[in-house]
Formats: structure tokens, sequence, C-alpha cells
């Protein structure tokens, strides 16, 4: 008799740990790629200048041990101003790339966006970045105070 209910209640904590741990919901998955800041309001007054647009920009950050390449992948705002990686471009494991708004010369850590306007509210907006079969990655919103945000 002292067996069975020793068996009894072994298999009674097995059940209900085992429901327990099904019971917890999973941590979501770091994404590969994240938006790590979001650079909304340039320094100074908003001349439109080309320096004033590429106050603004966007951080990604390789979150992975291995490079991923972003062509095609693309950085919208709330208002469909998109931009794209149109070629191959691969982001090095733990490496950050800066998307600009204005008009340069893209580098492996600098990206232009090649705009005359600027792409990013100062009174809320958010950024969304999705890879190349247009799946969501990840995404960060801010609100009307501040300059920059890190997401």
């Amino acid at each position: 008799m002292k067996n069975k209910l020793i068996g009894a209640v072994a298999a009674l904590a097995i059940a209900v740990g085992g429901s327990l741990a099904a019971a917890t919901p999973a941590q979501a998955a770091t994404p590969a790629i994240m938006i790590t800041k979001a650079y909304y309001n340039s320094p100074g007054s908003d001349t439109g200048s080309n320096t004033s647009l590429n106050g603004e920009y966007i951080r990604l950050t390789n979150k992975r041990t291995t490079a991923i390449n972003l062509k095609y992948w693309t950085l919208r705002d709330k208002s469909s101003h998109v931009y794209k990686f149109a070629s191959d471009f691969k982001l090095g494991a733990g490496a950050s790339v800066y998307i600009h708004t204005g008009k340069g010369t893209n580098t492996s850590t600098h990206r232009y966006w090649g705009s005359g306007a600027y792409i990013w509210n100062n009174t809320g907006d958010a950024a969304y970045l999705r890879n190349s079969a247009n799946t969501a990655i990840d995404s960060c919103s801010w609100g009307s105070t501040g300059s920059y945000t890190n997401c």
C-alpha cells in the first residue's frame, strides 16, 4: 500500500509539473537583426540641409554570431517611406549599420536613404524592418518627446 501511495504521488507530481511547464509561455526569440536606435530628431534646427537630414538615422544590429545578408530587406516608417537594401549587403556578426535619411556614400557601416526630406516624424513614428520574404523582423516606435530612442 505504501509503495502504491508513493507511486501515485510521484505520478501526480510529474503530471502537475508537466502541465505547469506546458502552460508557461515560451520566451520570444531575439530577432537576428534588431533596430537598436532611432535618432528621429536631428540635432539643431531642422533646416533641411543634407547634414541635418543625415542627423536622422536608424541603427540596425546583427545579434547573431554569423554575418547576415540584408539583400532585399526593407526599413520603413508609418507613412510607407521605404529604404531597400537593393544588392548584397552582409552585416557582420555583432556589427551595426546606420541608415541615414539624406545623401552620402554607402559604406559597410553607413547607408544613405538619399531623401531630400525628413523621414522620421519628431511627433511620433515607428520604424519597421522586414526581411527579403517581407516577413516582419523587428519594429521600434516613439512618441513626441526627446530626439532619439534606444530600441
